[in-house]
């Protein structure tokens, strides 16, 4: 079973940067599946951040991240990466990666069938 491992998370400053990675434990296949990112609040639902399909040529984000997150993946080093800009306070989450059940980029958390672990983001002055 493949894992999926976040890095980068930690405590920023408003308006500052975090690059999140997600690193797949198995090479094997990872360039067929889509890979999301996911976020959940303290006492509020997990919600859709940001998707890229299974070559990377398509990725979206949710509204409240356009202009601001960018979601990127390298194939040959099985990762991918949520770049995020001129963070808020409202981005304070613990931020999760996931795997996709085929290769095409979804909002829907259920398409989603292999989850990592998650890392905290704080958005604090």
């Amino acid at each position: 079973q493949v894992q999926l491992v976040e890095s980068g998370g930690g405590l920023v400053q408003p308006g500052g940067s975090l690059r999140l990675s997600c690193a797949a434990s198995e090479r094997r296949n990872f360039n067929l599946y889509a890979m999301g990112w996911f976020r959940q609040a303290p006492g509020k639902e997990r919600e859709f951040v940001g998707t890229i399909n299974w070559d990377g040529k398509s990725a979206f984000v949710s509204d409240f991240a356009k202009g601001r997150f960018t979601v990127s993946r390298d194939n040959a080093k099985n990762t991918v990466t949520l770049q995020m800009n001129s963070l808020k306070p409202e981005d304070t989450a613990v931020y999760y990666c996931a795997r996709s059940r085929d290769g095409l980029g979804r909002i829907d958390a259920g398409y989603y069938t292999v989850w990592g672990q998650g890392t905290q983001v704080t958005v604090s002055s």
